[in-house]
């Protein structure tokens, strides 16, 4: 590996770490400017909005990366696309009928009350 390339990467990694304090500084002064007037709750320092921060990302965001829920959502998305483009007129107007028939007697997303 190059000088350059190495640079390039630890310049990467700063700058993530960096970002990331960046963003806990920016939580914990949104927190203490306006929750503890709204709800009453105590401020907190830089520690713990970083440990809110974390836990949110659990919480909240996962750890799914590129190929996170999104990503097999697009997928299915697109053969079910390719598929669907792959049928007949008739084949189209059948499952068209299905889906009619199958949502005026359960409802779209289950049986209705």
């Amino acid at each position: 590996m190059s000088n350059n390339f190495k640079g390039k990467i630890a310049l990467f990694v700063i700058g993530g770490i960096a970002m990331f304090f960046a963003v806990t500084a920016i939580v914990m002064w949104l927190w203490n400017l306006l929750l503890p007037e709204i709800t009453g709750v105590k401020a907190v320092t830089f520690w713990q909005a970083m440990g809110i921060l974390v836990l949110s990302k659990i919480l909240f965001g996962g750890f799914g990366g590129k190929h996170g829920k999104g990503w097999r959502a697009k997928e299915k998305f697109r053969r079910m696309k390719e598929e669907h483009c792959g049928m007949s007129e008739e084949e189209k107007q059948r499952l068209k009928e299905l889906w009619k028939k199958r949502c005026e007697t359960t409802g779209f997303f289950g049986k209705s009350e």
